[in-house]
């Protein structure tokens, strides 16, 4: 995948890292908003019971979505809708046999909270409202491991607004309670995860680069403090991210060595307006921006303009043979990486953490945008050399 944001959503995205959605089996979008009945989709009626009967048949249903016989789209979200209701009304006949102190009482709980934030995702208002004051009610019950999940799902609700509605007025109180959950456990995963997916989801929404470096800069520290392994590695790429969420109005420092061989010296860039493009031969969307590229660079190269490609190919010789079959005009760094493609220096450095990521620089060697893509290049450039093209004019 090109770009982790490529194919979801961002409340999917959220959903994905809360966890709510995993034990489904899937993710969902909204759909219509009607509940399908019971019995729907092949999935069984809900029967009388004990909770432990009432348990079983939620473990039972699930199996449905692990194991989808449906194959259209339609199917899936009805499947969905039917097993999240089936699951809402056994976790309600468990819970009312049950005393918050009892030890199922948890699992059930925790299935009806996952069954409301299914059907709310799927458009069910009705299951919105009973999801919050559910919700609520758990906070400060005697488990601390249900209210944290209650915390984590009411956190995703309010996210899931923020970006269906675009106010970012509401971002910093949302980031601020995400750093708290994190806070009370930095070891949990679930919590690090939806972090993580705020922090990135503010960064690719417009006029939300200082939102997710404030977001990385609140829960890169309380990652560290983690004992979790994983979470401490994501500790580590945010000092990245930051680094180049830091770079607008400063110096991008530009190091690697050339397809042939040499490295490259960043002074032959001096007093030009670079793009700094982060791709890939094998990134879809990096080679339909190509042409866009080229035209602005036959455009303005004569000005002063300049490409410097980043590849995070792993296969030289492929690269070269694209290089040459494309007629790429400008400069392609290149390293042979040890792991993953997305290993290379320059692209770790500035912790690139999907592609395409287009950089443009001004004469003065700051960074001017760090999505400098489509129209929006065209735009900058004609900005940038507005001068130049009235003396040419002249």
């Amino acid at each position: 995948m090109a770009r982790f944001f490529i194919t979801l959503s961002l409340p999917i995205l959220l959903l994905l890292a809360s966890g709510s959605l995993s034990n489904f089996g899937l993710s969902a979008e909204p759909e219509t908003g009607k509940q399908a009945k019971a019995g729907d989709s092949g999935i069984p009626p809900v029967p009388e019971g004990t909770p432990e009967e009432m348990l079983d048949y939620i473990r039972t249903i699930r199996q449905v979505a692990e194991n989808p016989a449906s194959v259209s789209r339609e199917e899936m979200m009805k499947s969905m809708q039917a097993i999240a209701t089936a699951t809402m009304t056994a976790a309600d006949r468990a819970l009312s046999q049950l005393k918050n102190s009892d030890d199922l009482f948890d699992e059930a709980a925790t299935a009806k909270l996952q069954s409301l934030m299914m059907l709310s995702r799927l458009g069910d208002t009705a299951a919105t409202s009973s999801l919050q004051t559910f919700a609520t009610s758990l906070i400060d019950g005697p488990s601390p491991a249900l209210a944290t999940e209650a915390k984590r799902l009411l956190l995703v609700q309010e996210a899931q607004e923020l970006f269906t509605k675009r106010d970012l007025a509401k971002a910093p109180a949302i980031i601020k309670q995400a750093g708290a959950l994190l806070a009370a456990n930095p070891d949990d995963t679930a919590t690090a995860g939806l972090a993580m997916q705020l922090a990135s989801a503010f960064e690719h929404m417009p006029g939300g680069e200082t939102l997710s470096k404030q977001a990385y800069e609140t829960f890169g520290p309380l990652f560290k403090k983690s004992k979790n392994e994983s979470i401490q590695q994501m500790a580590e790429s945010f000092q990245g991210t930051l680094r180049r969420l830091s770079l607008p109005g400063s110096p991008m420092k530009i190091t690697g060595t050339l397809l042939n061989g040499k490295p490259f010296d960043q002074s032959t860039l001096d007093g030009k307006v670079v793009l700094v493009d982060f791709w890939a031969t094998w990134c879809g969307p990096c080679i339909a921006e190509i042409p866009n590229v080229l035209e602005a660079y036959q455009k303005y190269n004569s000005q002063g303009f300049e490409v410097v490609g980043v590849s995070l190919d792993q296969d030289r010789d492929a690269l070269e043979k694209f290089v040459t079959d494309r007629k790429i005009p400008w400069p392609i760094l290149f390293e042979t990486s040890e792991g993953s493609g997305w290993q290379h220096p320059l692209a770790t450095y500035y912790g690139i953490s999907g592609i395409p990521t287009v950089i443009l620089i001004g004469k003065d060697g700051n960074v001017v945008s760090l999505n400098a893509r489509g129209e929006r290049l065209g735009e900058l450039l004609d900005e940038l050399f507005k001068d130049s093209s009235s003396t040419k004019g002249n």
